[in-house]
């Protein structure tokens, strides 16, 4: 039996200078939430690190899935949903390992969905003005206009359509078809949040503070706004013709 019905799913690939900061932060958090890291294979030792915590400190909050190479963030969070589903979690957070996501934001997060109701908490950016830290500022605008364009083409009224920092509850994903969600990047945290809506679950945005990694390397990169740029088009006119899965609650 599961010690928390929360777990935070943390995909990681080159992460060995945060990875133990970002466990130890969410494990100092008064409500219990237990973590589920995906590493793809990262020559820097990421896995070697947690799998060490696993065995002297946490074996039963902290879990690892080792995978052979990057396989992109979409299919890393499908494996962590779908683990998290059959060990039985009810709430399933993403979350970043290089503090750009605050983990004290979790429990907001938490509370929107258990005790507000809704089935969907989003960590968003934008919802309360620009609250961006330390990003370049071409970087900050590509972001903020890459949420007015997917707002403006699918008609989704989600301020940060591409935030990383979320709590769905579990019956969200059961319902979701994971193994039919088409992309790996920026568009697969679109593509999700849009599902969601489409099927008709309740979406909260939360505002949170959004703080330029400190240690490591950024894994973003132009193909990932590309593929989110023309992913939108084929939400869009999945939006008209396909037929959505009904909402469980």
């Amino acid at each position: 039996m599961n010690n928390s019905d929360s777990i935070v799913i943390i995909p990681t690939y080159n992460e060995k200078e945060n990875i133990e900061k970002i466990i130890r932060a969410v494990f100092a958090l008064e409500k219990c939430f237990n973590i589920l890291v995906i590493d793809d294979g990262s020559p820097d030792g990421t896995a070697k690190i947690v799998k060490r915590l696993i065995a002297t400190e946490f074996h039963n909050r902290l879990f690892i899935i080792e995978r052979q190479g990057k396989l992109g963030l979409g299919t890393a969070y499908i494996t962590g949903f779908k683990w998290a589903l059959e060990h039985g979690y009810d709430y399933i957070f993403e979350m970043d390992a290089d503090f750009s996501h605050d983990p004290h934001d979790l429990p907001r997060l938490y509370a929107a969905c258990h005790d507000e109701g809704y089935d969907v908490a989003i960590g968003s950016r934008y919802v309360s003005g620009v609250n961006v830290v330390n990003w370049p500022i071409g970087r900050v605008l590509m972001s903020y206009f890459a949420s007015k364009y997917v707002r403006f083409v699918t008609g989704f009224k989600v301020h940060d359509t591409t935030a990383g920092f979320k709590c769905y509850r579990r019956c969200v994903l059961e319902s979701i078809p994971l193994d039919q969600v088409r992309f790996k990047g920026y568009a697969f945290q679109i593509e999700m949040k849009y599902t969601a809506y489409k099927m008709g679950y309740k979406i909260k945005e939360v505002p949170v503070i959004f703080v330029n990694r400190r240690e490591g390397v950024s894994k973003m990169s132009g193909g990932i706004f590309g593929e989110a740029f023309f992913g939108v088009m084929r939400l869009r006119w999945d939006g008209w013709f396909r037929k959505y899965p009904v909402a469980k609650h």
